[in-house]
Protein backbone atom coordinates (compact mmCIF):
# COMPACT_ATOMS: atom_id res chain seq x y z
CA UNK A 1 0.00 0.00 0.00
CA UNK A 2 1.39 3.37 -1.03
CA UNK A 3 -0.29 5.43 1.70
CA UNK A 4 -3.16 5.21 4.11
CA UNK A 5 -5.63 7.06 1.87
CA UNK A 6 -4.79 5.63 -1.53
CA UNK A 7 -7.37 4.13 -3.85
CA UNK A 8 -4.68 1.91 -5.32
CA UNK A 9 -4.98 -1.82 -4.65
CA UNK A 10 -1.32 -2.48 -5.39
CA UNK A 11 -0.01 -5.51 -3.49
CA UNK A 12 -3.39 -6.49 -2.07
CA UNK A 13 -4.50 -10.11 -2.45
CA UNK A 14 -8.12 -10.43 -3.52
CA UNK A 15 -10.51 -13.37 -3.80
CA UNK A 16 -13.40 -12.57 -6.15
CA UNK A 17 -16.38 -14.92 -6.38
CA UNK A 18 -18.63 -15.22 -9.40
CA UNK A 19 -15.71 -13.83 -11.39
CA UNK A 20 -16.58 -15.07 -14.88
CA UNK A 21 -19.46 -12.79 -15.85
CA UNK A 22 -21.27 -9.55 -15.09
CA UNK A 23 -20.24 -7.58 -12.04
CA UNK A 24 -17.80 -10.24 -10.84
CA UNK A 25 -15.89 -10.25 -14.11
CA UNK A 26 -15.85 -6.45 -14.34
CA UNK A 27 -14.59 -6.27 -10.75
CA UNK A 28 -11.82 -8.75 -11.46
CA UNK A 29 -10.57 -6.66 -14.38
CA UNK A 30 -10.87 -3.42 -12.42
CA UNK A 31 -8.92 -4.83 -9.48
CA UNK A 32 -6.13 -6.04 -11.75
CA UNK A 33 -5.98 -2.58 -13.33
CA UNK A 34 -5.52 -1.13 -9.84
CA UNK A 35 -2.62 -3.44 -9.01
CA UNK A 36 -4.25 -6.20 -6.97
CA UNK A 37 -3.28 -9.85 -7.07
CA UNK A 38 -6.54 -11.49 -8.13
CA UNK A 39 -7.82 -14.99 -7.44
CA UNK A 40 -10.93 -15.78 -9.46
CA UNK A 41 -13.50 -18.19 -8.00
CA UNK A 42 -16.34 -19.72 -10.06
CA UNK A 43 -17.56 -23.07 -11.33
CA UNK A 44 -16.77 -22.95 -15.07
CA UNK A 45 -13.07 -23.52 -15.69
CA UNK A 46 -13.16 -22.47 -19.34
CA UNK A 47 -14.74 -19.14 -18.40
CA UNK A 48 -12.26 -18.75 -15.54
CA UNK A 49 -9.39 -19.16 -17.99
CA UNK A 50 -10.94 -16.60 -20.30
CA UNK A 51 -11.34 -14.04 -17.50
CA UNK A 52 -7.82 -14.77 -16.28
CA UNK A 53 -6.47 -13.92 -19.74
CA UNK A 54 -8.12 -10.49 -19.52
CA UNK A 55 -6.43 -9.43 -16.28
CA UNK A 56 -3.59 -6.92 -16.46
CA UNK A 57 -0.13 -7.28 -14.90
CA UNK A 58 0.90 -3.64 -14.77
CA UNK A 59 2.35 -4.06 -11.27
CA UNK A 60 3.84 -7.50 -11.91
CA UNK A 61 0.93 -9.15 -10.14
CA UNK A 62 0.23 -12.82 -9.82
CA UNK A 63 -3.28 -13.98 -10.75
CA UNK A 64 -4.87 -17.42 -10.37
CA UNK A 65 -8.24 -19.14 -10.14
CA UNK A 66 -10.18 -21.65 -8.05
CA UNK A 67 -12.98 -23.87 -9.34
CA UNK A 68 -16.05 -24.33 -7.15
CA UNK A 69 -19.83 -24.56 -7.34
CA UNK A 70 -21.59 -22.31 -4.82
CA UNK A 71 -24.55 -24.67 -4.82
CA UNK A 72 -22.22 -27.07 -2.99
CA UNK A 73 -21.19 -25.31 0.22
CA UNK A 74 -19.25 -28.36 1.47
CA UNK A 75 -17.20 -28.33 -1.73
CA UNK A 76 -16.54 -24.59 -1.40
CA UNK A 77 -15.37 -25.12 2.18
CA UNK A 78 -12.95 -27.88 1.20
CA UNK A 79 -11.55 -25.94 -1.74
CA UNK A 80 -10.93 -22.70 0.11
CA UNK A 81 -9.53 -24.35 3.24
CA UNK A 82 -7.05 -26.37 1.16
CA UNK A 83 -6.11 -23.19 -0.68
CA UNK A 84 -5.42 -21.33 2.56
CA UNK A 85 -3.46 -24.26 4.01
CA UNK A 86 -1.22 -24.04 0.94
CA UNK A 87 -0.04 -20.62 2.11
CA UNK A 88 -2.48 -18.24 0.45
CA UNK A 89 -3.69 -15.26 2.50
CA UNK A 90 -6.02 -12.47 1.49
CA UNK A 91 -6.69 -8.83 2.24
CA UNK A 92 -9.96 -8.64 0.30
CA UNK A 93 -12.95 -10.94 -0.20
CA UNK A 94 -15.69 -10.18 -2.74
CA UNK A 95 -18.73 -12.37 -2.06
CA UNK A 96 -20.80 -12.65 -5.22
CA UNK A 97 -22.94 -15.39 -6.77
CA UNK A 98 -26.03 -15.71 -8.92
CA UNK A 99 -29.33 -14.94 -7.26
CA UNK A 100 -32.24 -17.33 -6.66
CA UNK A 101 -34.78 -17.72 -9.44
CA UNK A 102 -37.65 -15.29 -9.61
CA UNK A 103 -41.26 -15.80 -8.65
CA UNK A 104 -43.79 -14.76 -5.99
CA UNK A 105 -42.86 -15.73 -2.46
CA UNK A 106 -46.25 -17.35 -1.80
CA UNK A 107 -45.51 -20.00 -4.42
CA UNK A 108 -41.88 -20.68 -3.46
CA UNK A 109 -40.93 -24.15 -2.29
CA UNK A 110 -39.13 -24.36 1.08
CA UNK A 111 -36.17 -25.95 -0.71
CA UNK A 112 -35.68 -22.75 -2.70
CA UNK A 113 -35.05 -20.83 0.52
CA UNK A 114 -32.65 -23.48 1.78
CA UNK A 115 -30.71 -23.55 -1.49
CA UNK A 116 -30.50 -19.75 -1.62
CA UNK A 117 -29.47 -19.51 2.03
CA UNK A 118 -26.67 -22.03 1.48
CA UNK A 119 -25.45 -20.44 -1.74
CA UNK A 120 -25.33 -16.94 -0.34
CA UNK A 121 -25.13 -16.65 3.41
CA UNK A 122 -23.49 -19.99 4.25
CA UNK A 123 -20.88 -19.77 1.49
CA UNK A 124 -20.16 -16.15 2.42
CA UNK A 125 -19.61 -17.22 6.02
CA UNK A 126 -17.39 -20.17 5.05
CA UNK A 127 -15.19 -17.92 2.94
CA UNK A 128 -14.95 -15.23 5.60
CA UNK A 129 -13.96 -17.72 8.29
CA UNK A 130 -11.27 -19.18 6.04
CA UNK A 131 -9.79 -15.76 5.21
CA UNK A 132 -10.29 -14.05 8.58
CA UNK A 133 -6.99 -15.01 10.20
CA UNK A 134 -5.03 -13.74 7.21
CA UNK A 135 -6.83 -10.40 7.35
CA UNK A 136 -6.05 -10.13 11.07
CA UNK A 137 -2.40 -10.87 10.38
CA UNK A 138 -2.31 -8.11 7.76
CA UNK A 139 -4.32 -5.78 10.05
CA UNK A 140 -6.22 -5.07 6.86
CA UNK A 141 -9.41 -6.68 5.65
CA UNK A 142 -12.21 -5.81 3.27
CA UNK A 143 -15.26 -8.02 2.85
CA UNK A 144 -17.69 -6.72 0.24
CA UNK A 145 -20.92 -8.57 -0.44
CA UNK A 146 -22.65 -8.01 -3.77
CA UNK A 147 -26.31 -8.21 -2.82
CA UNK A 148 -29.30 -6.26 -4.21
CA UNK A 149 -31.35 -3.12 -3.66
CA UNK A 150 -34.02 -5.50 -2.33
CA UNK A 151 -32.19 -5.21 1.00
CA UNK A 152 -33.80 -1.77 1.35
CA UNK A 153 -36.84 -2.14 -0.89
CA UNK A 154 -38.19 -5.58 -1.85
CA UNK A 155 -38.45 -6.18 -5.58
CA UNK A 156 -41.80 -7.62 -6.77
CA UNK A 157 -41.47 -11.10 -8.22
CA UNK A 158 -38.22 -11.92 -6.41
CA UNK A 159 -39.61 -13.32 -3.17
CA UNK A 160 -36.88 -15.81 -2.30
CA UNK A 161 -34.11 -13.44 -3.36
CA UNK A 162 -35.54 -10.59 -1.27
CA UNK A 163 -35.56 -12.84 1.78
CA UNK A 164 -32.06 -14.25 1.37
CA UNK A 165 -30.45 -10.93 0.47
CA UNK A 166 -31.86 -9.41 3.63
CA UNK A 167 -30.33 -12.20 5.70
CA UNK A 168 -26.91 -11.56 4.14
CA UNK A 169 -27.16 -7.85 4.92
CA UNK A 170 -27.97 -8.59 8.57
CA UNK A 171 -25.07 -11.05 8.77
CA UNK A 172 -22.73 -8.43 7.34
CA UNK A 173 -23.85 -5.69 9.71
CA UNK A 174 -23.47 -7.95 12.73
CA UNK A 175 -20.03 -9.07 11.59
CA UNK A 176 -18.91 -5.47 11.08
CA UNK A 177 -19.34 -4.83 14.81
CA UNK A 178 -17.19 -7.81 15.71
CA UNK A 179 -14.15 -7.36 13.46
CA UNK A 180 -13.79 -3.61 13.02
CA UNK A 181 -11.08 -3.39 15.66
CA UNK A 182 -8.92 -5.74 13.57
CA UNK A 183 -8.74 -3.31 10.65
CA UNK A 184 -11.44 -5.27 8.80
CA UNK A 185 -14.49 -3.66 7.25
CA UNK A 186 -17.65 -5.44 6.09
CA UNK A 187 -19.79 -3.64 3.53
CA UNK A 188 -22.47 -4.40 0.96
CA UNK A 189 -22.93 -3.18 -2.58
CA UNK A 190 -26.56 -3.08 -3.72
CA UNK A 191 -26.66 -3.11 -7.53
CA UNK A 192 -29.81 -1.87 -9.19
CA UNK A 193 -30.88 -2.94 -12.67
CA UNK A 194 -27.48 -3.71 -14.22
CA UNK A 195 -26.84 -4.93 -17.76
CA UNK A 196 -25.86 -8.52 -16.92
CA UNK A 197 -26.93 -12.05 -17.83
CA UNK A 198 -28.93 -12.13 -14.59
CA UNK A 199 -30.99 -9.10 -15.62
CA UNK A 200 -31.53 -10.52 -19.09
CA UNK A 201 -32.85 -13.78 -17.62
CA UNK A 202 -35.26 -11.89 -15.35
CA UNK A 203 -36.50 -9.80 -18.26
CA UNK A 204 -37.01 -12.92 -20.38
CA UNK A 205 -38.90 -14.63 -17.55
CA UNK A 206 -41.22 -11.66 -17.08
CA UNK A 207 -41.72 -11.38 -20.83
CA UNK A 208 -42.76 -15.01 -21.07
CA UNK A 209 -44.94 -14.95 -17.96
CA UNK A 210 -46.88 -11.87 -19.03
CA UNK A 211 -46.77 -12.53 -22.79
CA UNK A 212 -45.26 -9.14 -23.59
CA UNK A 213 -42.14 -8.27 -25.52
CA UNK A 214 -38.68 -8.04 -24.00
CA UNK A 215 -38.46 -4.43 -25.15
CA UNK A 216 -41.66 -3.51 -23.29
CA UNK A 217 -40.35 -5.11 -20.10
CA UNK A 218 -36.98 -3.38 -20.45
CA UNK A 219 -38.48 0.04 -21.06
CA UNK A 220 -40.84 -0.37 -18.11
CA UNK A 221 -37.84 -1.13 -15.88
CA UNK A 222 -35.88 1.83 -17.20
CA UNK A 223 -38.83 4.13 -16.56
CA UNK A 224 -38.39 3.49 -12.80
CA UNK A 225 -34.77 4.68 -12.86
CA UNK A 226 -34.06 8.44 -12.67
CA UNK A 227 -30.91 7.88 -14.74
CA UNK A 228 -33.14 6.43 -17.46
CA UNK A 229 -30.92 3.46 -18.25
CA UNK A 230 -29.51 0.21 -16.92
CA UNK A 231 -26.21 0.32 -15.09
CA UNK A 232 -22.95 -1.00 -16.49
CA UNK A 233 -21.09 -3.72 -14.56
CA UNK A 234 -17.97 -1.55 -14.77
CA UNK A 235 -19.74 1.24 -12.87
CA UNK A 236 -20.51 -1.09 -10.00
CA UNK A 237 -16.94 -2.42 -10.10
CA UNK A 238 -15.63 1.11 -9.51
CA UNK A 239 -17.70 1.41 -6.32
CA UNK A 240 -16.52 -2.02 -5.13
CA UNK A 241 -12.90 -1.07 -5.77
CA UNK A 242 -13.22 2.07 -3.66
CA UNK A 243 -14.70 0.19 -0.70
CA UNK A 244 -11.83 -2.31 -1.00
CA UNK A 245 -9.16 0.37 -0.95
CA UNK A 246 -7.23 1.84 1.98
CA UNK A 247 -9.05 5.14 1.40
CA UNK A 248 -12.32 3.53 2.56
CA UNK A 249 -11.00 2.33 5.91
CA UNK A 250 -13.54 4.33 7.92
CA UNK A 251 -16.55 3.01 5.98
CA UNK A 252 -17.89 -0.04 7.78
CA UNK A 253 -21.23 -1.80 7.97
CA UNK A 254 -22.93 0.11 5.15
CA UNK A 255 -25.12 -0.98 2.25
CA UNK A 256 -24.33 1.21 -0.75
CA UNK A 257 -26.85 1.30 -3.59
CA UNK A 258 -25.49 1.62 -7.13
CA UNK A 259 -28.85 1.92 -8.85
CA UNK A 260 -29.12 5.15 -10.82
CA UNK A 261 -31.37 6.56 -8.08
CA UNK A 262 -34.11 3.96 -8.41
CA UNK A 263 -34.62 3.33 -4.69
CA UNK A 264 -37.36 5.49 -3.23
CA UNK A 265 -36.02 5.21 0.32
CA UNK A 266 -33.13 7.21 1.78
Amino acid sequence: MENNLTTSLKGLNTLICGATSGIGKATSIEFSNLGANVTLFARNEDKLKDTLSRLTHNENQSHQYLVGDFDNSDGIKLTVENHIENGNQYHILINNSGGPKGGPIAKANPEEFIDGFNRHLICNHILFQALHSGMKNFNYGRVINIISTSVKQPIPGLGVSNTIRGAVASWAKTLSFEVGADGITINNILPGFTDTERLSSLIDAKSNAENISVDVVSEAMKSTIPAGRFGKPEETAKAIAFLASPAAGYINGVSLAVDGGRLSCI
